[in-house]
C-alpha cells in the first residue's frame, strides 16, 4: 500500500522544480540549435535547388514554435499555472506537426513530378549528419524529464525534436545518394513516410497521449493515470 501511494502521487515539489528547470534548459538549447539549423539549410538549400534542404529548414522553424510553446509553459514558476497552459502548449504543438506533415508531404509530391534534380550540397550533408548526432539525446533527455514530470507537452515537444532526427536521417540519405548515383528520388518516397508519421504525432499531441511514465499510469489507487495530462 505504501508502495502505491507514493507511486500514485508523484514527484514532489522539490524534484517537480528540478524537472521543470531541466525541460527550460533542454528547450532553450532545442531553440538555439534550430534556429541555426534553419538559417544553414535554407541558405544551402537556396544554394543548390535542394527541395529537401528547404524543407528540412522549414521543418527546423516548425520545431522551434515548438519548443517555443514548451518554453511558454514552463516559463511559469507556479506548476499551477504549468498545468493551467499544458493544453494550449499541446494545440500549438499538434498544428505544428500537422503543418510539417501537409509541407512535407507536398514538397515530396513536387519533387517526384518535378523535373528540376537539386546540385550537390556539402554543407548540407554536413548539417543533416551533425543533427542526426544531436537530435536524438535533446529528445531523450526532454522526453525522460517531461514524463517523469507527467507533462504531456514536454513529450509531444520531445517527439517533435525525434521526428526532426528522423528528417535528418532522410535528408542525409537522400543527399548522399543523390550526390553518389544520382537517386533524387530516394528522398521525397522516405518523406513521405516522415509526413505519416508526423500525422499520428500530431494527432496523439492533440489527444495529450503518452505523457505518463508506465508506474505513474499504473499506480493510482481509483485505477487512473496519476498524471492528468493522459486522455488515452
Amino acid at each position: 500500500m505504501a508502495t502505491h501511494a507514493s507511486l500514485s502521487l508523484g514527484p514532489g515539489p522539490a524534484r517537480r522544480d528540478a524537472l521543470a528547470r531541466r525541460i527550460r534548459v533542454l528547450v532553450a538549447v532545442t531553440i538555439a540549435y534550430n534556429a541555426v539549423e534553419a538559417a544553414v539549410a535554407l541558405t544551402a538549400g537556396a544554394l543548390a535547388s535542394s527541395t529537401a534542404l528547404i524543407g528540412f529548414g522549414l521543418d527546423s522553424v516548425i520545431e522551434v514554435s515548438s519548443a517555443a510553446a514548451v518554453a511558454w509553459q514552463f516559463s511559469a514558476r507556479e506548476h499551477a499555472v504549468r498545468e493551467a497552459r499544458e493544453r494550449t502548449a499541446l494545440r500549438i504543438i499538434a498544428v505544428s506537426f500537422f503543418a510539417l506533415a501537409a509541407y512535407v508531404a507536398v514538397d515530396a509530391v513536387r519533387a517526384l513530378a518535378g523535373p528540376g534534380e537539386a546540385g550537390t550540397s556539402l554543407p548540407g550533408i554536413v548539417l543533416a549528419a551533425l543533427s542526426l548526432a544531436v537530435m536524438p539525446l535533446l529528445s531523450a533527455a526532454q522526453r525522460r524529464a517531461g514524463r517523469e514530470l507527467g507533462s504531456a507537452s514536454a513529450v509531444a515537444d520531445s517527439r517533435q525534436t525525434l521526428l526532426c532526427t528522423y528528417l535528418s536521417a532522410v535528408l542525409l540519405a537522400g543527399l548522399v545518394l543523390n550526390a553518389t548515383v544520382g537517386w533524387s528520388w530516394a528522398d521525397p518516397v522516405a518523406a513521405l513516410v516522415i509526413a505519416a508519421v508526423a500525422i499520428k504525432e500530431g494527432r496523439d499531441a492533440w489527444q495529450g497521449k503518452g505523457c505518463c511514465a508506465p508506474s505513474a499510469a499504473t499506480a493510482a489507487p481509483d485505477g487512473t493515470a496519476a498524471c492528468a495530462c493522459c486522455h488515452g
